[in-house]
């Protein structure tokens, strides 16, 4: 708290001996005391009295019974009880706000006083009062405080700004505050130009939009000129301010990259790294065949090893810095490996973080040094530390291919001591070089056989299963190494667990004669005893696989793995590029965006590093570029993958197209070995609940979330006139449901009849069913069950048909559905694959869903931003249709198609004809504009639809039509 922070500055006027008195007393009564002693024509004891207030203040006490005694006190020309008053006043004003209104003219005669460190103390006070009523009584005075001759008062009204901006924004921007601030930018002296670059920055967070930080060649220039001679803390602000300055060109890069290199010599540490942040920024437009390119890059690692000899807390700061760093450019501290090995008296924080920079600079040239410095760490006594320098030796393998024999022979070593937890790691890292190297070291698995029984860890055993599944062929026993882990099964994690089911199918794939039992066993504890989702749909999907077709399941199980990279652990490239413009706070630490983890109603500016001279890319963050023009639409969206993929095909519903509703052919069973594998077949797996059948798709994945992109299109020409006029709408109409049509008929179901449609109401798709026997028995146990579809739609409940379905009986059912299915691009769009299933059997339809229930009810653009994306979508995308015989004026079209979550952004007559403009957006993201053009006694429309998924216009023009025509 500032009064806090003031009362240690105001301890330096008395004795700080006799000081501590004041905080010891406990008597009783002491209210009154005070008050008299306050009231008192004696200044040494009425000085006292407000010490005494101001000590039972700070521990905790409720003195606010004193405010008007103690307010009565600030007309003194005691430097020190004015400062103790104004503590008091700072902390007790916002509960006590009429009585805090008596200090007001205080305040103001104090802003006029000779002595500029009254004058200061007035207005820093005033601005840390958060009452309303005082900041109207604060504007005439900092004003005046402002303009002050002395640059002690400029710089603390500066900052007084900033304060009043968070209490009242919209009366400091009437009262000329902002640009009298950034006129504070060009003074004289240097602390000022600090403070008044801190408080623009300060208002410019809360408020991103806004450019309040006008940055140009001439205050850029003013600003450098001042970071020479002003404070440290000073010198932050600056350079944080320049970071955020895009230059004109690599020249003027240079030039500023020349000017802030001296602060790398600087002695606090966060000035060193503000430093560093601006010249990582500017040296993205600094052509690298520049010969001060070179020399920056020199001139970058000395102060960064500089940083590593502070105190561990500093240390740790550094080196997540540092991490970033090595990342994006590794050549600057390339040859400074040694400093990053670990000391003995290290913290476990400080090591880790050594370790895995030494790795990102682990090259050819200095692997033999890195190898030898790791075996040491093997054998230390910290046992997280010695899991990662053996993980380490791992990355060194994988990263350089040439070390990859010497770190196996130094794993085996380490597994050869038998320690449990170095040998648990080894196995893990050496699975791992199996990955990037096939068939070269494979001669070291009968060392890590010998070792099974010590591993207790799940991440461990995982790693030696897949060893013994990927290598079954060349291990005489690996059938009774994968039964010894089957014993206990539901006792091993779900890691263990899938990565054993994975183990014995492609064992099974291998040697199908010897592992019959083995594979019948783990497939029917994988999906019939066990309740993990994704364990039991693995499991059901090996058993289809085996079940219909072995060869595709060889294909599928034992296909050629593609390499595993050599390094799996870095910082996706648009986070880095966010992060490197974070380098000093706390987003650099946690390796995160300030987005992640700042809270509150303040805007965070996503930063971009710039783009290199020449490149044509954008300089401007897009997603800046956006935040300025309203909340935009997506990005490219697709359908997700085409019926053509692999897994689609296994996992459809050997259904025709749409156009045949009978059941799918019979399934044949896989023979090996004389036997049928799986007895049954799929028939034995449809007996239980469908909700598990791996004939159907869902379970298998989920429709991605599409982001909204961001829009760098100009706005302005063109269409920018149209939305200047209205184009009112009145009350929508209900949303249109589409007449109930039969989907699946009696003589193709044993006698049950399923007619339905599709509803929207209040944001939930519903699919309403008519179920109807026709049979002559009891009809129960109805489930239902979707096919992987184009918009992800799936049941979000059971089928609710709670009571028998007798024989002539008709029952209606309302199924929700939701949109996070598994997804797979159908033909046409909207079809819909369905099962069935009752105690009779199960059946199978198609059906086609009209594709406005998808529409959700944020569908409604901002004017801005529908220009700029229909500027934006390619013309290619563009699609025109007729809609015939329609016979409602433009308003009545508009409140129709309202109700269906088509709405109307903005309507203009030109020539007499109407032109609506019209968005809509889909539960998967994908936005759709229209333009629909309506003439007064023409019944025929036309309409133009806009969409980066072009395939979808079809399906929407058809809602277009039903809508308006229905």
């Amino acid at each position: 708290m500032e009064w806090a922070n003031q009362l240690c500055e105001n301890r330096q006027f008395g004795s700080k001996m006799t000081d501590s008195k004041y905080f010891t007393t406990t008597k009783k009564g002491e209210i009154f005391e005070l008050k008299a002693e306050l009231n008192s024509d004696k200044k040494e004891k009425k000085k006292e009295a407000v010490k005494k207030v101001i000590a039972s203040m700070t521990v905790g006490k409720d003195v606010s019974a004193l405010f008007p005694d103690v307010v009565n006190c600030m007309q003194t020309d005691n430097l020190e009880l004015k400062k103790l008053v104004y503590l008091y006043l700072m902390n007790y004003a916002k509960s006590q706000p009429d009585m805090a209104i008596m200090a007001v003219n205080t305040f103001v005669k104090d802003c006029e006083d000779p002595n500029p460190l009254i004058r200061a103390l007035a207005v820093r006070t005033m601005g840390c009062i958060r009452v309303d009523k005082i900041t109207e009584y604060l504007c005439e005075p900092l004003r005046k405080c402002l303009k002050d001759e002395d640059p002690y008062v400029r710089k603390t009204a500066a900052v007084c700004v900033a304060k009043l901006h968070d209490i009242n924004a919209q009366l400091v921007e009437d009262q000329g505050f902002l640009d009298t601030l950034k006129d504070l930018i060009s003074d004289s002296n240097p602390m000022v130009v600090a403070n008044a670059v801190a408080a623009l920055s300060e208002i410019a967070e809360s408020h991103p939009n806004s450019n309040l930080l006008d940055l140009n060649p001439q205050s850029i220039n003013k600003l450098l000129t001042a970071l020479n001679e002003c404070t440290e803390w000073g010198q932050i602000f600056i350079l944080d301010c320049l970071a955020n300055y895009t230059p004109r060109d690599d020249r003027e890069s240079q030039s500023i990259c020349e000017r802030v290199t001296p602060r790398l010599s600087h002695a606090n540490s966060a000035v060193v790294l503000s430093a560093v942040k601006v010249l990582m920024k500017f040296m993205e437009m600094l052509p690298k065949d520049l010969d001060y390119y070179g020399t920056l890059l020199k001139k970058l690692a000395p102060p960064l090893v500089t940083l590593l000899s502070a105190e561990p807390e500093l240390q740790y700061v550094a080196l997540r810095n540092i991490n970033l760093i090595v990342q994006k450019r590794p050549e600057i501290l390339k040859h400074e490996m040694k400093v990053f090995f670990v000391k003995y008296n290290d913290p476990i924080y400080v090591k880790l973080e050594k370790l895995d920079i030494m790795i990102r600079l682990a090259s050819q040239a200095n692997i033999a040094q890195v190898l030898a410095e790791l075996k040491e760490y093997a054998t230390e006594v910290d046992v997280d530390f010695v899991r990662k320098a053996v993980r380490a030796i791992g990355r060194c393998a994988i990263k350089v291919e040439q070390s990859a024999e010497r770190c196996v022979s130094t794993l085996l070593d380490l597994i050869q001591t038998k320690v449990n937890y170095v040998v648990q790691e080894a196995i893990v890292v050496i699975k791992d070089i199996f990955r990037k190297y096939p068939n070269k070291y494979e001669s070291v698995i009968a060392t890590l056989c010998e070792n099974l029984d010590s591993l207790d860890e799940p991440e461990a055993r995982a790693a030696m299963i897949w060893i013994v599944g990927e290598y079954a062929e060349r291990i005489d026993n690996a059938d009774e190494l994968l039964e010894s882990f089957l014993e206990g099964f539901h006792d091993e994690s779900t890691q263990v667990q899938l990565q054993l089911l994975t183990a014995i199918v492609k064992l099974f794939l291998k040697k199908p004669t010897e592992t019959q039992e083995l594979v019948q066993q783990v497939l029917s504890l994988a999906t019939q005893d066990s309740d993990n989702p994704d364990l039991r749909d693995r499991g059901y999907i090996y058993w289809r696989l085996l079940s219909t077709d072995p060869v595709a399941a060889k294909e599928v199980v034992l296909a050629e793995k593609p390499l595993i990279s050599e390094e799996t652990d870095l910082i996706e490239p648009t986070l880095l590029e966010e992060l490197i413009c974070h380098i000093g706070t706390l987003a650099s630490v946690y390796h995160k965006p300030p987005s992640a983890f700042v809270e509150g109603s303040r805007g965070v500016m996503h930063r971009r590093l710039p783009a290199r001279t020449g490149s044509g890319e954008s300089t401007e963050s897009p997603d800046v570029g956006t935040a300025a023009g309203g909340s935009a639409p997506e990005a490219a969206p697709s359908i997700i993958p085409s019926q053509g993929d692999l897994l689609g095909d296994l996992l459809n519903l050997d259904i025709a197209p749409s156009t045949t509703t009978g059941p799918p052919p019979p399934t044949t069973g896989m023979q090996m070995g004389g036997m049928d594998l799986l007895g049954g077949g799929l028939d034995s797996l449809l007996g239980g609940d469908i909700g598990g059948s791996p004939a159907m798709g869902a379970g298998f994945g989920v429709a991605p979330a599409v982001m909204p992109a961001s829009l760098n299109a100009p706005v302005g020409g063109g269409l920018g006139d149209l939305f200047d006029l209205g184009g009112g709408v009145g009350m929508p109409m209900g949303a249109y449901i589409p007449p109930k049509t039969v989907w699946l008929p009696a003589m193709k179901a044993k006698g049950l009849e399923i007619s339905g449609t599709f509803a929207r109401r209040a944001g939930v798709i519903q699919m309403e069913l008519i179920l109807t026997n026709k049979a002559m028995s009891v009809m129960t146990d109805f489930a239902i069950q979707f096919n992987r579809n184009s918009f992800g739609l799936a049941p979000a409940g059971p089928l609710q048909v709670l009571t028998p379905l007798g024989p002539n009986q008709t029952i209606e059912v309302s199924l929700p559905l939701s949109t996070v299915g598994p997804v797979m691009k159908m033909e046409p769009l909207n079809n819909l694959q369905v099962a069935v299933k009752n105690n009779i059997d199960v059946f199978y339809f198609s059906c086609q869903y009209p594709i406005s229930m998808l529409f959700v009810e944020d569908g409604k653009m901002e004017r801005q931003v529908f220009l700029a994306t229909w500027k934006d979508i390619p013309n290619d995308n563009e699609s025109q249709f007729q809609i015939k015989d329609c016979h409602l004026n433009s308003d009545a079209a508009s409140n129709k198609l309202q109700g269906s979550n088509i709405f109307t952004i903005a309507k203009r007559t030109v020539e007499g004809q109407d032109m609506l403009y019209m968005s809509i957006k889909l539960s998967n993201g994908i936005w759709v504009l229209a333009e629909l053009r309506v003439q007064a006694g023409n019944p025929n429309y036309t309409i133009s639809l806009k969409c980066r998924a072009p395939e979808v216009s079809q399906c929407v023009f058809q809602c277009y039509e039903a809508v308006l025509k229905n």
